[in-house]
């Protein structure tokens, strides 16, 4: 018996909805969000403006601070790509757009899907090369890597060896920012 085509990308983006919304459903919510080195250690201001007082053994230092850094980035990334993919699952659902559109819309859901494994495994790379922690982010036509590493290793050839790994694994065409942050 063979099913309509039809029936199977229905079937296919009915599963495409349950996988997004249990992953939407399961992942956190509330992000506590660091501190920054202009805040003091005794006293936070809280996002609805109410004071919460730090107790005295709390560290707090701006090394901290540079540590969460690429964990904040990557959260405020993946929140929004979380986004976007809600919105191209709620209109890939919508009896509202056509079926090019719909596809449209599946299409750059698969890409972005690509796109976010493609910036793991540069990371996951780098990282393998000695640096510490690494952080890959795609903006348009534009890659920016930004690694931990110890001051020694933020040269030229170095630099050029990220440069040249996000362009290959990302396309020729991107430009490819790539900064250092201090490991201290």
């Amino acid at each position: 018996m063979m099913l309509k085509k039809q029936t199977v990308w229905l079937l296919t983006m009915v599963s495409l909805v349950v996988v997004l919304s249990v992953y939407y459903v399961t992942s956190p919510r509330d992000q506590a969000s660091p501190l920054t080195p202009e805040q003091s250690a005794d006293m936070v201001l809280g996002e609805d403006g109410e004071e919460w007082v730090l107790e005295d053994d709390v560290d707090v230092s701006a090394e901290a601070v540079e540590d969460e850094m690429f964990e904040v980035l990557r959260m405020e990334v993946q929140d929004e790509r979380n986004a976007l993919k809600e919105q191209l699952t709620t209109k890939v659902a919508s009896n509202e757009f056509s079926s090019e559109e719909k596809n449209e819309a599946y299409n750059e859901m698969d890409e972005l899907i690509k796109l976010e494994s493609k910036e793991a495994m540069i990371e996951t790379m780098i990282k393998g090369l000695g640096y510490e922690d690494a952080l890959v982010r795609t903006e348009e036509d534009r890659v920016i890597i930004s690694v931990k590493s110890a001051e020694n290793a933020h040269s030229r050839e170095a630099a050029n060896e990220l440069i040249q790994l996000g362009r290959k694994e990302l396309g020729e065409s991107k430009f490819v920012y790539v900064e250092f942050q201090p490991n201290e």
